[in-house]
């Protein structure tokens, strides 16, 4: 493996987005034929959000609790025509 670091990327929401690039080799058998073997570059990534609480899993579960709370409000008025 040789791994080398790419440059970092700034996600849509706003957070950091840090990328590594890892080259290494995919072995591969099937029943009845040999081993293929193929180069492959797999790729890491880590999400730097700002809020510390979304690195819990408590955070986590209230950001989804608050984002479908806010679809069903949304799918509410839209049934209700308001």
């Amino acid at each position: 493996m040789n791994p080398s670091p790419t440059s970092d990327k700034t996600a849509p929401e706003g957070g950091q987005v840090n990328s590594t690039v890892a080259n290494t080799v995919d072995y591969q058998s099937t029943a009845g034929q040999g081993q293929q073997l193929r180069n492959v570059q797999v790729v890491h990534q880590t999400h730097n959000n700002n809020p510390a609480s979304a690195k819990t899993s408590g955070g986590v579960l209230t950001a989804a609790a608050a984002s479908a709370a806010s679809s069903l409000q949304s799918a509410k008025e839209a049934i209700s025509g308001k």
